[in-house]
């Protein structure tokens, strides 16, 4: 695993999935499941620097 997430892209994952986990709490049922699968996903993928949907497309925000 490559890291191909860049500072500003990574900041912007990390700031979203914590924010994504915390409206888990005011919100109903069904869209409290998608919107905490959805901040881990973020979270993770901003702390581990890798996604591997970027990997799929070839896209790189980190740089050389």
């Amino acid at each position: 695993m490559r890291a191909n997430i860049g500072s500003t892209d990574r900041l912007i994952r990390i700031v979203l999935g914590i924010v994504l986990i915390a409206a888990v709490f005011f919100t109903t049922a069904p869209l409290k499941w998608v919107l905490l699968v959805a901040g881990i996903i973020d979270l993770a993928t901003g702390l581990l620097r890798f996604c591997g949907l970027y990997r799929l497309l070839g896209i790189n925000t980190r740089g050389a």
